[in-house]
């Protein structure tokens, strides 16, 4: 897709938004005049991070152009938004929080390139960034040669675990078997119609989901599985296929601008999602801004965030995102998830009163935090994933989602999950 035509995908305040966001790759967030001392800089940097006295320096590391600036757009904005409340509330032991952004630009040898810039030239303390798989699996490697910390905000496949990496987002035990089981046992779904974009996440998704589909849920059966390059518009083909075999079940991993074209495409094909079931783990309010709420009301998404939650702590973080990015601007899970990152590791900072990678990684088991918009959040005692809540949505018109169900307890991360590797 031509960066014209992507481009064209956006909401007008959205391309605004994408075409300030480029313009300044260095943002210092500091509108808090004065701050507490904290500990000094020896004690708190001992491995040459970007640390002085008074400022501590993060990348932000996100696609701000190309296919995944659907997706990606809400979590630059999330990470912004979180880090302007930890400066304006004092800032970091005593530092306030210096912001290096990086355009991943939807293509995964940037994402290391921009990365390993971040660490090896820039020094920075943490990196808050990523989205798709492709972009942490080619970023992973230089975390670990340079020894990096990154909060990566998406749900995704599980089948890793990283001393360099904390996981905001759930991963497949939370969404893709948990999903399943309720469709399964509350509509009775028994066939399944996989459609995916063709990279890691959902391809392992979909593997996952077909064990799952064809050997724990009974009399279950995948009856097609289909997967389109990044950026693909063309759906009529598979959409044709959807309506020769009648599934129970639409199963959705389509990410980025791709979900416009397929939603407008499904519903132009005479498909009613009021009467034929859609479940998606992959489309959220920020990809609905883009496909409009008339092409997608009626399909179902599994997320653990859902911006009409209603809790206070929710309640304050969505006044505060449209204070900062405007009253149009709408809020989906991996948002709320890179809004999760900035603040996990400032408790995590001030649990260990470092900045170190090696004192992070190894104070991160157990750090809670009880302001988290989807309610209480905790890092794993061990796996550096969080424990939370799975909440099922249907979509409206307005492009925002009725909560139909949520599980009563958190649910422990197992990202090797026993019979799904």
């Amino acid at each position: 897709m031509s960066e014209e035509k992507n481009r064209g995908l956006q909401s007008p305040f959205r391309r605004k938004v994408l075409v300030g966001m480029a313009a300044t790759p260095a943002i210092s967030l500091m509108s808090s005049p004065s701050f507490a001392a904290g500990p000094p800089t020896s004690a708190v940097n001992t491995t040459g991070l970007a640390v002085t006295d008074t400022e501590v320096t993060v990348g932000i590391l996100h696609s701000a152009t190309g296919t995944m600036a659907i997706s990606e757009t809400g979590s630059i904005e999330a990470e912004k938004l979180a880090i302007q409340q930890i400066n304006d509330a004092g800032g970091i032991l005593g530092r306030q929080i210096k912001i290096i952004q990086e355009d991943g630009a939807s293509d995964w040898p940037t994402f290391a390139e921009k990365a390993k810039k971040l660490l090896v030239n820039d020094k920075v303390a943490a990196i808050f960034g990523c989205w798709t798989s492709a972009s942490r699996k080619a970023v992973l490697p230089v975390l670990e040669q340079y020894n990096g910390m990154l909060y990566y905000p998406t749900f995704y496949e599980g089948l890793e675990q990283s001393k360099n990496v904390i996981y905001t987002g759930q991963e497949a035990t939370q969404q893709i078997l948990a999903s399943l089981d309720w469709v399964n046992k509350t509509k009775n779904a028994k066939t399944f119609f996989m459609i995916g974009s063709d990279y890691i996440w959902p391809r392992t998704s979909n593997k996952i989901a077909r064990k799952h589909i064809e050997g724990h849920l009974e009399g279950c059966k995948v009856v097609g599985e289909e997967y389109f390059p990044l950026g693909s518009t063309q759906f009529n083909s598979v959409i044709n296929k959807i309506k020769l075999t009648k599934p129970d079940v639409i199963w959705m991993d389509v990410v980025g601008g791709s979900n416009v074209a397929f939603y407008k495409q499904l519903k132009a094909s005479g498909i009613d999602l009021s009467k034929q079931l859609l479940l998606t783990i992959s489309v959220t309010e920020d990809e609905i801004d883009g496909i409009g709420g008339e092409n997608i009301a009626g399909a179902y998404a599994c997320m653990k965030y859902f911006q009409s939650l209603k809790n206070p702590n929710n309640e304050a973080f969505v006044a505060a995102f449209h204070k900062m990015w405007g009253d149009k601007t709408v809020i989906g899970d991996v948002t709320q998830a890179a809004y999760l990152g900035p603040h996990l590791w400032k408790l995590t900072a001030e649990k260990c009163q470092s900045f170190d990678v090696d004192k992070i990684a190894a104070a991160s088991g157990g750090v809670e935090f009880k302001g988290a918009p989807e309610g209480y959040v905790r890092i794993h005692d061990t796996n550096h994933h969080l424990w939370s809540r799975t909440r099922i949505g249907k979509a409206r018109l307005d492009g925002q989602f009725d909560v139909v169900y949520e599980t009563p307890e958190l649910i422990e991360p197992n990202p090797f999950p026993k019979g799904y590797q």
